[in-house]
């Protein structure tokens, strides 16, 4: 599995690459946001590890990227900023997950398998059943060409 590592500590992007490497993951560090942009546009990764404090930008700006461009890749965020709004920030812009430093490894890489597992368990993007149809990302369903209204709960 590809991981992408942004992290602009040379320490810890190593670390991420040995630790994350041992429990199976091929890592291909970056420091930059436009490395980054640079590898996903050219790549295709399982994860991407990022990091938010970069030396040329916010790497909120990295998760917009590959939000607004539906890549299908699972995003945790691994930040120092660990106040509540930033977790918020994060997870509503679109991360998977947010852990915050300082991190346990093994903790992260149960994190990473729980967002891949979660990635292959979406492997349409809409689930049929009995002629019911269900579209979870907009959260729409229909009969054949009838829409069906349902409460928030269901």
């Amino acid at each position: 599995m590809r991981l992408l590592a942004v992290e602009d500590d040379p320490v810890l992007a190593d670390g991420l690459r040995v630790g994350l490497g041992a429990c199976g993951w091929t890592v291909e560090p970056v420091a930059r946001v436009e490395e980054a942009l640079a590898a996903l546009e050219s790549s295709t990764f399982d994860a991407v590890v990022l990091d938010l404090g970069l030396p040329d930008g916010d790497g909120l700006e990295i998760l917009r990227f590959v939000r607004q461009r539906d890549m299908d890749v699972g995003v945790v965020i691994l930040s120092a900023r660990d106040d509540s709004r930033d977790r918020i920030a994060g997870l509503d812009t679109g991360a998977d997950d947010y852990v915050g430093k300082p991190f346990d490894l093994d903790e992260l890489a149960a994190r990473l398998r729980a967002v891949r597992r979660r990635l292959l368990g979406r492997s349409q993007p809409a689930l049929s059943h009995e002629g019911v149809t269900l579209d979870p990302k907009s959260r729409l369903a229909w009969r054949g060409q009838g829409d069906l209204h349902l409460s928030r709960r269901e």
